[in-house]
């Protein structure tokens, strides 16, 4: 279980988890299991893997105060260090179909359709 919060730079306290962070730490993961698991269909043995994931936004947008200013993430950019003896083809291969197959990687990139619905409960 985590508590969601707002991130500290638009008032919150630090402690609880900002949803922008859970989203570029949810890509690392899928990444990174995803990598995993591709290197070992290949047959590529992964001695170590780091993924890093970073975004850009400005906190203008989302905090209502500059109405040019957009909401949400403009550039979100993944780092994979690799420790591994693959050649340059292996790792292209690697590289594509991580791609191919991390779920949040090509839901993030591909936008897909999204709605929120919403219910009053009645309490009476």
């Amino acid at each position: 279980m985590v508590e969601a919060g707002l991130h500290p730079a638009t008032g919150g306290d630090g402690l609880s988890a900002c949803s922008g962070d859970m989203l570029l730490e949810a890509l690392a993961a899928c990444a990174g299991v995803t990598l995993r698991a591709v290197a070992t269909a290949i047959g590529i043995e992964l001695r170590d893997a780091t993924v890093n994931v970073e975004g850009d936004l400005d906190f203008r947008g989302t905090l209502g105060v500059a109405k040019e200013a957009p909401v949400g993430f403009r550039q979100i950019r993944m780092n994979l260090e690799l420790d591994c003896d693959a050649d340059t083809e292996q790792l292209d291969s690697l590289m594509k179909l991580t791609e191919r197959y991390c779920v949040v990687y090509q839901t993030l990139s591909q936008t897909p359709a999204i709605s929120i619905n919403h219910q009053v409960k009645d309490y009476g």
